[in-house]
């Protein structure tokens, strides 16, 4: 179950992001998660595995997601313990993707440090930090429905069940 309020210690990064660094290409063929997580951010802080903690939180800017339309990107931060992405924009696929596995995510500017705590509010749309509470843009209610189950292919599997 998806919680509507989400806290965690933010992790800074900046614009055009792209999938390449979030989990790099050499680590594609394999379908163990856990490589994933352990490889996740690699390509732009080679420790950040290492040092992300579950429920920890990224901020980044324009286009995040960018590059190619490999699915494992979100997965590799969500099974690092990334409970979401905040950024000013996402790339589409990338935005999409998140959601079909669950990771939830914001579009909204947010300016904080790396380690500011960080609270989003995916019902309302809103991100706290250092005091200030920003207004995002808010996801539709089917793709809040979609996350609440787990992703696509876990509410796919809960219609299936409940017919």
């Amino acid at each position: 179950m998806l919680d509507n309020i989400i806290k965690g210690k933010a992790w800074v990064f900046g614009n055009d992001i792209d999938t390449d660094v979030i989990i790099p290409g050499k680590y594609l063929r394999t379908t163990d998660m856990q490589v994933f997580a352990d490889h996740a951010m690699e390509g732009i802080d080679p420790d950040f595995s290492k040092k992300v903690q579950k429920g920890d939180i990224i901020v980044a800017g324009e286009n995040f997601g960018c590059g190619s339309s490999r699915e494992q990107a979100p997965l590799a931060l969500k099974h690092a313990g990334v409970s979401c992405v905040v950024a000013k924009y996402f790339a589409r696929i990338f935005f999409r993707n998140a959601i079909n596995v669950g990771l939830p995510l914001i579009e909204v500017d947010v300016e904080c440090q790396e380690g500011d705590e960080i609270e989003v509010g995916l019902l309302e749309g809103t991100v706290k930090v250092n005091g200030k509470t920003l207004k995002g843009n808010k996801l539709p209610d089917f793709l809040l429905e979609m996350l609440t189950n787990g992703g696509l292919v876990a509410q796919r599997k809960e219609t299936k069940n409940s017919q």
